[in-house]
């Protein structure tokens, strides 16, 4: 059986399991980002499957709490929007022209405001209709 993470009372408790998920995670994110950084395509591009797998299944899991849900969820569009946006440097399409002014970099927009708009979700509507019930 699958364990999942707990609220009680005021705290909530991760498995450790999930915690050695979610640090491997940060791991292949700081891989990515550093490849990206030096330009390594390789190293880059690889890490992208690994890094948007793990916060998927982080989201999914945690997927019975709205505020981790969302949360796991922004951070998964932001990894999207941010491994779009390393491949469109890598492969040298990030500086063309889409439309007046737009080019192909900034499509990543679209992952960015999704997750913008998850949290902002979150904050503005869910949360503030909990008033007398945990925001997990």
């Amino acid at each position: 059986m699958e364990q999942v993470p707990t609220v009680h009372d005021d705290r909530y408790d991760i498995p450790l399991k999930y915690r050695k998920m979610e640090n491997l995670h940060i791991v292949f994110w700081l891989f990515k980002d550093v490849a990206w950084c030096l330009g390594l395509r390789w190293l880059g591009t690889s890490m992208i499957l690994p890094t948007l797998l793990i916060s998927i299944i982080i989201a999914y899991r945690t997927r019975q709490y709205m505020s981790e849900l969302c949360h796991n969820l922004a951070i998964t569009v932001w990894i999207s929007a941010n491994s779009y946006w390393m491949v469109s440097e890598f492969f040298g399409f990030d500086h063309i022209e889409i439309w007046n002014g737009y080019t192909y970099k900034h499509i990543a927009l679209i992952p960015f405001t999704v997750g913008i708009l998850l949290l902002g979700y979150f904050y503005l509507v869910w949360k503030p209709m909990q008033k007398n019930k945990s925001a997990y």
